[in-house]
């Protein structure tokens, strides 16, 4: 597959450390367009769409906000989530404008002792560009523990 200049640029500076340290690819060797279409069908054999998840990730930050970095349960008993903000912000790798405060969400499934972390350019690039970042990517966000950690809770709850 050949790919235009902008293609190939995209796919320099998500590979890059320049903008995050083990850039937004991680190890993983596959073509970020291959990525975005993986991801994109496991979310929808799992039920979802990147636009949903992208949607629960900000309501869950936005409800973690105010408590400045102290856990606040989300559903009792069952998920808690907790933000941390830290000074700069981070730009989107594709080239449009826009800047993503440096916050760190982290919800964590107390029934099953386990956490997703995000940050806030997490939420834009998987809603904008449905990219949940490649594998060995620091904040690489699996979809199937998005499943199971953000929407095991609202499946039960709606069954």
């Amino acid at each position: 597959m050949k790919q235009s200049p902008q293609e190939k640029k995209l796919e320099e500076i998500l590979r890059s450390t320049k903008l995050v340290a083990g850039g937004f690819m991680g190890t993983d060797t596959r073509h970020p367009a291959e990525v975005v279409d993986d991801d994109c069908s496991r979310l929808e054999k799992l039920g979802l769409t990147a636009a949903r998840v992208a949607a629960r990730m900000r309501e869950l930050t936005e409800l973690a906000i105010p408590r400045l970095g102290g856990w606040i349960e989300a559903e009792p008993g069952k998920l808690r989530v907790k933000s941390e903000d830290f000074k700069g912000s981070l730009v989107c790798p594709w080239p449009h404008q826009g800047a993503y405060g440096k916050r760190i969400t982290i919800a964590e499934r107390m029934d099953i002792g386990k956490q997703l972390v995000w940050t806030d350019l997490n939420i834009h690039m998987i809603e904008t560009h449905g990219f949940f970042e490649g594998k060995g990517a620091f904040f690489r966000v699996e979809p199937a523990e998005v499943a199971q950690i953000l929407f095991e809770g609202l499946k039960t709850a709606q069954m």
